[in-house]
């Protein structure tokens, strides 16, 4: 069977994490910790590359899989291994040594090998039901080091991560539903292909993956999609259904249903649930019956709508809702047939591809996978935007490799020496031949991009000299004013210190929003999906704050934030407070992830004119403090 990326990135973080269970056990810390370093930057390129690593290395053989940046001989030849024969002997060596279920450790946020070879040296701990036994029962309290309250959070760490293995996060399972979606549509026997769910909702987490066909043949549609090379298990065949296990453990269901019930089927199985029970009740109202097939006179029987969402809608009175906007949260009462607030809504709703810019991209400077000019290039040649603003991290995170004063200046002068070498005309051309054949980005076509770039003005490419700057937990920054006031935009975020209440918490971000160099706060809560929680905040406190000081609130669109949630976003609409939506891009192919941002604005109502980076570059410094 073809091996995926995440499951060649997979077998490298264990390996890394094995590594750091050694290092207790081998005087060759240095060197240990080196390898195991390089086994992360290795699973993170591999993560992002947007083609399939085996085959680049069935193409191209171990040359091909060293053009990949961080990948030396010897990951190369683990991998070249590990594609062979399925397994990597120095894998199976280490995993010898500790007699623990590694997958159960490995995603767990917050409790590192270093801390679990402290318990399972003392304990007899060796999955996550042994390591919850524990914390249960006070035993972890026990061993030195380990404090109750650490105690405590291990439980909940426990808690979150055994939530996140029951619900998918978007990001994680969207490049293989888009797939498959591509798969059934390019069958002769499919007129129409939709993914519909909470996926179609684009909510943070998918618990399955429901596709919804149009044909005339079912049978051929059911057996292609069981017999998918991605599939691990039919859990359920029939004439027009099919439900099946995926090989990441993703459960998935297909309907094939005729062209006249298509747009009921894709309402009702979009849903959401209090939608769809509050769309139901409205046409009882009106006598009349909805289900997946359709819309009915209850008194005849006779069918009113089915094959259009759009008509089915109108046949209720109401105007058509977009799916992300299907919570039963006010929308149903607002899209009333023919009304014009609703209709003005729908005209200024922010739409995908509206973002021009993206104002929190990181470079090799510090954490980020690549250089300046070369976020600079494939944002514009392959991503379609205008301006990325470079906001690297500043010196107090240090496991950052954070930028002191004199770095973000010389950073500052690069940059500007690179505008100016846009606006020359030169930057992209002299970029072009050392970035055409490399293995990132969209795949694009030659043409494609000759096309797009006699569309656009490569001149009118703009980097911004930016930072993001860590709040300190007394909420002063770790860079002075002096020093921010010479970059074009200033971000501030809360990196540490995640434990203290909301008020100590509210209180830092709002001194960061009142400081006049801080023009952006960036991912406010600071929760990692299904992980952490982020720090408490006092959201509408902060928004009051926010409105008053002109400051900016970030959705950050990395799928394992998406912070703000939704109905933070609904807030800050309601309350004309100003937003931004980035990727928080550490890599080029993350500049995928602002669809994931706008599809979370969405759902929280945003407008385009809420969202300040829909703005030419120009506009959009004029809107700043």
């Amino acid at each position: 069977m073809k091996l995926t990326n995440a499951e060649i990135s997979d077998i490298l973080r264990k390996i890394s994490f094995l590594l750091e269970l050694e290092m207790d056990n081998d005087d060759n810390k240095t060197n240990l910790n080196f390898k195991n370093r390089a086994y992360i930057r290795a699973a993170d390129q591999i993560d992002n590359l947007p083609l399939s690593i085996e085959s680049l290395y069935r193409e191209r053989g171990i040359n091909g899989l060293l053009q990949i940046p961080s990948i030396g001989k010897a990951i190369s030849s683990k991998i070249e291994e590990y594609i062979k024969t399925g397994k990597i002997e120095y894998y199976e060596i280490l995993k010898s040594k500790y007699p623990i279920k590694i997958d159960d450790f490995l995603s767990l946020e917050g409790i590192g090998p270093k801390t679990l070879r402290v318990i399972i040296d003392r304990l007899p701990v060796r999955n996550l039901s042994d390591l919850e036994r524990a914390a249960k029962e006070g035993k972890l309290n026990e061993i030195t080091g380990i404090s109750k309250k650490k105690e405590e959070k291990i439980l909940k760490r426990i808690e979150l991560h055994n939530i996140g293995k029951k619900r998918h996060l978007l990001g994680d399972i969207y490049p293989l539903v888009k797939q498959i979606e591509e798969y059934l549509k390019n069958m002769e026997s499919a007129s129409m292909v939709t993914a519909v769910g909470s996926f179609r909702r684009m909510k943070e987490t998918i618990g399955d993956i429901d596709f919804l066909v149009v044909s005339d043949n079912p049978d051929s549609i059911i057996n292609s999609f069981v017999n998918m090379p991605e599939v691990k298990e039919i859990l359920s065949k029939g004439g027009t259904k099919a439900f099946i296990n995926f090989n990441n453990g993703l459960d998935s269901d297909l309907l094939v249903v005729p062209k006249e019930s298509y747009g009921a089927a894709l309402q009702y199985f979009t849903g959401s649930k209090e939608h769809g029970i509050a769309l139901r009740r409205l046409a009882q109202s009106k006598e009349l019956r909805l289900n997946e097939w359709g819309l009915f006179d209850i008194k005849s029987d006779q069918k009113i709508s089915g094959e259009s969402e759009e008509h089915l809608y109108n046949a209720l009175g109401l105007e058509w809702i977009p799916p992300e906007m299907r919570e039963n949260k006010g929308e149903i009462e607002m899209a009333r047939k023919g009304s014009k607030e609703w209709q003005e809504k729908m005209k200024r709703l922010l739409k995908y591809g509206d973002i021009k810019g993206d104002l929190q991209v990181h470079s090799n400077n510090t954490d980020g996978k690549m250089s300046i000019e070369e976020m600079a290039y494939f944002a514009m040649t392959n991503f379609d935007l205008d301006y990325i603003a470079i906001t690297d991290h500043t010196k107090s995170l240090r496991i950052a490799r954070g930028l002191d004063e004199q770095q973000l200046l010389d950073q500052a002068h690069k940059i500007q020496e690179f505008n100016d070498s846009i606006k020359n005309g030169t930057f992209f051309v002299d970029l072009n031949e050392s970035n055409e054949e490399k293995p990132l980005g969209r795949k694009t076509s030659r043409n494609d991009k000759e096309r797009r770039r006699s569309e656009r003005n490569l001149r009118d490419f703009r980097i911004l000299s930016s930072a993001e700057v860590n709040i300190l937990s007394d909420g002063s920054l770790d860079i002075p004013n002096n020093i921010l006031d010479k970059l074009d935009i200033v971000g501030a975020a809360i990196h540490t210190n995640f434990s203290q209440p909301i008020e100590v918490q509210t209180s830092r971000l709002i001194k960061a929003a009142q400081n006049p160099s801080v023009d952006i706060i960036f991912h406010p809560t600071g929760r990692i999906i299904n992980k952490r929680e982020g720090h408490p905040v006092d959201i509408p406190k902060l928004m009051t704050i926010a409105k008053e000081t002109n400051t900016i609130l970030e959705i950050d669109s990395h799928y394992n934030r998406l912070d703000l949630r939704d109905e933070y976003i609904r807030t800050a609409v309601q309350n004309d407070v100003k937003l931004v939506i980035d990727s928080d891009a550490h890599h080029p192919f993350h500049y995928a992830f602002l669809e994931f941002g706008i599809g979370q604005a969405r759902r929280g109502w945003a407008k385009r004119d809420d969202i300040l980076n829909t703005l030419p570059v120009k506009e959009l410094l004029e809107k700043l403090k």
